[in-house]
């Protein structure tokens, strides 16, 4: 996988780093070029590989969907010692600052990729090709994507529309408020939804079905039930997309980009990364993290054991729910099932700090075949499902319930996912309004567990304080913007409150 060079001169969102392809299935890059470069965009083969550029970001936001696990009830920070990755421990318990590494690689990393979106959007119309309105809706797609993981993180962000930011816009251009953002994110996703083809021309890329479904999550994220009833059921009347029978296949290799992937980011265990350089690895650097502690053993590879379930999560799996043992590894039940491993010597495996005797299976490493580049714990291939058509089932349920438009619907759109679940039509719900909301929430945890949605599913129906340990009511719905970003703007923008 040849590699080609994207350069920042904005000290703003601070990223200077080697990209590669996010997918063989797209094209191979091979001129190096600068984003300050205004001599650019002169063929479809650069607008090609610009737009590669913008999806490489996608890879980095593992740490997203890490975080809005340990953040939530869900998991615990986990790691060797309560000093691992202390700004994850932080976030974990509550307690983070504006001065937090990982806080500051979010927020950078999701503005590099909005920042790589904008360069294509600036020189939009500056070459015509076959193709090129596509071209300018995955664009759009990616930077509402971006925009949206920010804004759920930080609330109002800096905005300058469809141009680039230079060194000195930090002190000048005004955080946008969250409605602002959302104007915006809303704008894209109309326009990505009318020109996206319902099926990729390589896989990876992004359709029109994941362009309606984001949008009806942007809305559902503002109240906007009405509105995101009818996105997210564009989304399911379309037929391109159902549950698959297996449940647990859909999260090992043989199941990605299956009929239920709506949206899912692109990892290969081709090139490496080491810790100076998480962004840089082509693989899933969280799956690493989930791993189990110097494990030996069958179907898995060992981690870092970070992001440990608790009890309280696994109980949440309600008796003959056949997800539990899918979404959560009991490591101890494992090892016994399969104390012949080894002639004999069973499974072995370390404790780490935290340990409660699980694991977040979905996205545990699984052993592989050939070795891999750089550091095996970083360069996972595991592709992570970023929307689910069991979410947008869920998510439309929660918008017609919500929204007092029709409970019907809701419980018809929930109970397909529970009859998954169970394998029955005994586990149905016949609940209706504030009844039906609290079985629709319960449901996304359950369904979607290990997957980074608990955390803003708490934050936006107003239920995590009091559900979240430590978790501060009009402070800890956002987090702090990073203390380097406040002094870059020279007293622009103001810190979050609270921080």
């Amino acid at each position: 996988m040849k590699k080609y060079l994207f350069i920042s001169t904005i000290t703003l969102v601070l990223f200077s780093t080697v990209l590669t392809s996010c997918s063989d299935e797209f094209v191979d890059p091979k001129p190096e070029y600068s984003i300050d470069a205004e001599n650019y965009f002169n063929s479809k083969e650069e607008y090609d590989n610009a737009l590669i550029a913008a999806y490489d970001l996608l890879q980095s936001s593992y740490v997203n969907v890490l975080l809005g696990e340990i953040a939530s009830d869900n998991t615990l920070c986990g790691g060797e010692s309560p000093t691992d990755v202390i700004g994850f421990q932080q976030i974990d318990d509550m307690i983070h600052t504006p001065v937090n590494s990982n806080l500051r690689d979010i927020w950078n990393w999701m503005f590099a990729g909005v920042q790589r979106a904008n360069y294509i959007l600036e020189f939009q119309n500056k070459t015509d090709f076959p193709g090129r309105t596509q071209v300018i809706a995955e664009a759009r797609f990616l930077r509402a994507y971006y925009q949206f993981e920010l804004v759920k993180w930080f609330g109002g962000i800096p905005m300058k529309g469809d141009a680039r930011f230079k060194i000195g816009d930090e002190k000048i251009i005004p955080r946008s408020s969250v409605q602002e953002v959302y104007a915006s994110i809303e704008a894209d996703l109309i326009f990505a939804s009318a020109n996206l083809s319902p099926n990729a021309a390589q896989q990876g890329r992004i359709t029109k079905g994941a362009a309606q479904a984001l949008l009806g999550k942007a809305y559902l994220y503002q109240n906007k039930f009405a509105q995101a009833a009818a996105s997210l059921d564009a989304v399911i009347t379309s037929g391109k997309y159902k549950l698959v029978t297996d449940y647990n296949a859909m999260f090992e290799a043989e199941g990605e980009n299956g009929t239920e992937s709506v949206f899912e980011v692109q990892y290969t265990d081709v090139e490496g990364a080491g810790f100076g350089c998480l962004q840089c690895s082509e693989g899933n650097v969280a799956v690493g993290f989930n791993g189990i502690r110097n494990y030996s053993g069958p179907l898995f590879s060992s981690g870092y054991s970070f992001n440990i379930p608790t009890q309280e999560s696994y109980d949440a799996f309600k008796s003959g729910d056949k997800r539990k043992d899918v979404a959560i590894l009991d490591i101890n039940a494992w090892a016994l099932a399969n104390a012949s491993y080894d002639n004999g010597n069973g499974i072995t495996f370390g404790k780490g700090n935290e340990d409660t005797g699980f694991f977040n299976r979905k996205y545990l490493p699984r052993k592989r075949s050939k070795d891999a580049a750089g550091d095996l714990n970083l360069t996972n291939p595991n592709n992570y499902r970023a929307i689910r058509y069991a979410d947008v089932l869920l998510m439309a349920a929660e918008a017609y319930n919500r929204g007092g438009i029709d409970d019907g619907k809701a419980r018809t759109y929930l109970n397909e996912v529970r009859r998954r679940a169970f394998g029955d039509t005994n586990h149905d719900i016949a609940t209706s309004g504030a009844a039906l909301t609290d079985n629709i929430l319960e449901e996304r945890r359950v369904e979607l567990f290990g997957e980074g949605h608990r955390f803003f599913d708490l934050v936006r129906t107003g239920k995590a304080a009091g559900t979240i340990p430590g978790f501060k009511a009009n402070k800890n719905e956002l987090f702090p913007l990073p203390i380097e970003e406040i002094q870059f703007a020279n007293g622009n923008w103001a810190q979050n409150p609270g921080y």
